[in-house]
């Protein structure tokens, strides 16, 4: 089960909400257009970047305003410059942003107020912004979804432990708490497509740091385990699928080679996955783990399915007369 979350977007004010004491952003002119928004979806391929340095050819949402684009239009004659102050806010950017507290120029300010466009100062340089405006907008606005299962840290790596109600997910995690791995959502971690081939997990405001297990309730895992057993967030390295034994099928001669590995289509990145049969007497945990040290190894390069068939083949020939 999995559910995109809604689409994302982001007012005026909630991303100078967000970024006001980290960028020291001031509001000093066009309060009323707190409502602009930038969100996801064809809207935002009209304009070449979310954030960048001012450009009226092909204008960003937002405007960063530095010493050499003020000197630009000092350089200007009047009519031209009341020709380009006018195009830079005829495209409604979402908001135009002074750097290096520098005083803002009288018609700036006036244009700002009269197209209702939000027109902060700030004291960072204009890389700085740049930088990290890039990195918030490109994470707040990047496609979500929402998948079933516990989201944990094992072995360093991410792990999204999968399976149907009752298969044993939540028990299998506390378990691994008291292996000395780490949770960082259960029931529904969301994920965040933050790269074409990288998702980014982490758990929903209201979940934090609670794990169910049937029959216990609801646990405090960083009440009992301690700060060291719950991590914010994990890049999505591996999903792991509990299912009863008897829905497999008879022995597939590959799979006891290679064990039940398939890859899931997680928005647009392909997430490795390994399929472990559930059955009394099984140890959950240390499957869990071997799965996992496995993956690592064959993302090396060690395969030790191709090593044993590679034996095999060299042995084959050797005793082959021909």
């Amino acid at each position: 089960m999995s559910a995109d979350l809604p689409r994302a977007r982001l007012t005026a004010r909630e991303i100078h909400d967000a970024l006001c004491a980290r960028m020291g952003l001031r509001w000093v002119a066009g309060l009323g257009g707190e409502a602009r928004a930038l969100e996801t979806g064809e809207s935002r391929q009209r304009r070449p970047s979310l954030v960048g340095y001012l450009n009226i050819i092909h204008p960003n949402a937002i405007q960063i305003v530095g010493n050499d684009e003020l000197r630009y239009l000092d350089g200007l004659d009047p009519r031209q410059r009341a020709d380009t102050v006018a195009k830079i806010f005829a495209y409604h950017p979402t908001a135009v942003i002074l750097t290096r507290d520098q005083a803002l120029p009288q018609d700036l300010g006036c244009a700002a107020e009269d197209s209702g466009t939000p027109l902060w100062v700030s004291p960072r340089r204009g890389h700085e912004l740049l930088t990290y405006l890039q990195y918030h907008l490109a994470r707040a606005l990047a496609r979500s979804i929402t998948l079933h299962g516990t989201f944990m840290e094992v072995h360093s790596i991410g792990v999204l432990i999968t399976g149907e109600a009752g298969a044993g997910k939540s028990e299998l995690a506390l378990e691994l708490l008291t292996r000395g791995h780490r949770l960082i959502a259960d029931d529904a971690p969301e994920f965040t497509q933050i790269a074409p081939d990288m998702l980014d997990g982490s758990c929903p405001p209201m979940l934090q740091d609670l794990l169910e297990v049937r029959g216990l309730g609801i646990l405090n895992v960083r009440e009992m385990f301690g700060h060291t057993a719950v991590k914010r967030n994990k890049y999505l390295r591996l999903i792991v699928h509990l299912t009863e034994a008897g829905r497999i099928g008879g022995d597939d001669g590959m799979a006891r080679l290679t064990g039940m590995t398939d890859t899931r289509h997680v928005l647009d990145v392909e997430v490795p996955q390994i399929t472990i049969p559930v059955a009394p007497g099984r140890n959950l945990a240390v499957l869990v783990e071997a799965a996992v040290r496995n993956h690592l190894l064959r993302s090396k390069g060690i395969d030790p399915a191709q090593t044993f068939m590679d034996r095999q083949a060299h042995e084959m020939r050797r005793h082959d007369p021909s």
